[in-house]
């Protein structure tokens, strides 16, 4: 989906040749991913000159949002509390990001 979303449209084998980039991977496994994430509404298909084009449905920032929900509802009965300190203890947020929550906060 990171792909798609900077690309805005791309087709099965522009995924690939950049997920390649990265690490091995097979064709047909991001066909098959591709496919699966048209049926479940987060892509659109329409054909292209050569092969079809996928886009998003809805913007990055909207997903990562409802994900970001559905993962606190499931694992943290819906606060961000505990997932927050468990970032900290684990040392996975930096003194930069915690001044960058703090001062977030205090826009609100």
């Amino acid at each position: 989906m990171k792909i798609v979303w900077r690309l805005g449209r791309a087709t099965v084998r522009d995924v690939y040749e950049a997920l390649r980039q990265r690490r091995p991977i097979a064709y047909t496994t991001v066909m098959t991913m591709m496919n699966i994430l048209e049926q479940k509404r987060h892509l659109r298909k329409q054909r292209g000159d050569k092969a079809f084009l996928y886009q998003p449905v809805r913007p990055q920032q909207r997903v990562l949002r409802d994900m970001v929900r559905d993962f606190l509802g499931r694992v943290f009965d819906g606060s961000a509390q505990p997932l927050l300190v468990h970032l900290v203890k684990d040392r996975r947020l930096s003194e930069k990001d915690l001044r960058n929550i703090l001062r977030s906060l205090k826009e609100q």
